[in-house]
């Protein structure tokens, strides 16, 4: 069974996504240090890591960035039902 770790970063606005990725991407900000101080998940405490988890156990288009996109790139942002994420998929096997 497939299996990914990740992290993430979560935010009310898409605006506010698009910043932190560009601060992130561009300015060459650190992704653990940018979720401790913005997201609003509980694991923003962690450096946004969400641990290891199979299919299905993340909503589905959290789940298909996990699961099909390209490792140690930071995706989004991606619309989900809790607001705006920035995902960074840093292993899968």
């Amino acid at each position: 069974m497939a299996k990914a770790r990740a992290r993430h970063i979560l935010v009310a606005t898409e605006e506010v996504c698009l910043a932190l990725k560009k601060k992130i991407t561009e300015e060459g900000g650190d992704f653990a240090s940018v979720a401790r101080e913005y997201s609003q998940c509980p694991s923003g405490k962690r450096g946004g890591d969400l641990g290891m988890f199979g299919p299905g156990q993340m909503v589905p288009e959290f789940d298909h960035v996990c699961f099909n996109e390209a490792v140690g790139v930071v995706h989004g942002p991606v619309k989900t039902q809790f607001g705006y994420h920035l995902v960074e998929v840093t292993e899968r096997s």
